[in-house]
C-alpha cells in the first residue's frame, strides 16, 4: 500500500516516513500544498493520504477540497497544531477522515492509518492465503500455519502483492511501484534479490513463487 505524506517540517516527516516505512507501506513525501495537489490529481495513486493544515503555497485545506471535488475517496488524515474546536469542524466538513493534533505518538497514526485502511476494505476480507501462507493487509503480519513470519518491510509489500493476484503474473513493475517511493531509485535487480529471500521464507508453506521469463512472478500453491 502507498502512503502520501504532505508535511513540511523536516523531523516530523522524517519521523512519520521512519514509522510509515517500519510498517510495510510504501511512502512518498512532499513539503507543500502545491506539491500535494499536483500529485494527487496526476496519475499516482495512493492508498491514504497524510495532510498537514498548515503548509506552504497551499494550505491543507485546500488540497483536500480540490482531492474531493474530484470525488476521490482517498481516506486522509489530518495533521494540526490548531487545537480550535472550529479548525477539526472545517476539516471534516471538507471530507477529512480522521484528525490529529500535533504533538501526537507515532504509534497513535499508525494505529489510525490501519483503522481508516480496515474501514476502506469494508466488504473485502482483509486476510489473504495461499496454501499454509495467510497476510493481513491490514495489520500487516504474515504467518505460516498461524506461525508469526518474520519479513522486512518490503518483504511484506512483496507478499502482499503477489498474495493479491494469486495465480496471476506481477510484473517487476508493479512490484517495483509497491516496494519503492516515486522519487526513490530501484532496479528491477532488488526485486529478484527480494524475490529469491521470500522464497526461502516461505518455503514451508506450500507455496511457490515461480518466474515467469520477461513477465514477472506467480505465487501458487506448490504442486503435490
Amino acid at each position: 500500500m502507498r502512503i502520501l505524506i504532505a508535511e513540511d517540517d523536516e523531523v516530523l516527516a522524517d519521523g512519520l516516513i521512519r514509522c510509515m516505512r517500519q510498517a510495510g507501506y510504501a511512502v512518498d513525501r512532499v513539503a507543500s500544498g502545491a506539491e500535494a495537489d499536483v500529485l494527487l490529481k496526476g496519475g499516482q495513486t495512493f492508498d491514504l493520504v497524510v495532510l498537514d493544515i498548515g503548509l506552504p503555497q497551499m494550505d491543507g485545506y485546500s488540497v483536500l477540497r480540490n482531492l474531493r471535488s474530484r470525488n476521490s475517496r482517498t481516506p486522509v488524515i489530518m495533521l494540526t497544531a490548531r487545537d480550535q474546536v472550529a479548525d477539526r469542524v472545517k476539516g471534516l466538513d471538507l471530507g477529512a477522515d480522521d484528525y490529529l493534533v500535533k504533538p501526537f505518538s507515532l504509534e497513535e497514526l499508525e494505529a489510525r492509518v490501519r483503522a481508516l485502511l480496515r474501514r476502506g476494505q469494508c466488504g473485502v476480507n482483509p486476510q489473504l492465503s495461499c496454501g499454509a501462507l495467510t497476510f493481513d493487509s491490514v495489520a500487516r503480519r504474515a504467518a505460516i500455519d498461524d506461525q508469526p513470519l518474520e519479513l522486512t518491510p518490503r518483504e511484506l509489500a512483496l507478499l502482499e502483492a503477489l498474495m493479491l493476484r494469486p495465480g496471476w503474473v506481477v510484473s517487476k513493475e508493479q512490484l517495483l511501484e509497491r516496494l519503492y517511493s516515486y522519487a526513490e531509485e530501484a532496479s528491477s535487480n532488488a526485486i529478484e534479490v527480494y524475490i529469491h529471500r521470500l522464497r526461502k521464507k516461505t518455503e514451508s508453506a506450500g507455496v511457490t513463487i515461480r518466474t515467469i521469463r520477461g513477465l514477472g512472478y506467480i505465487l501458487d500453491q506448490a504442486a503435490r
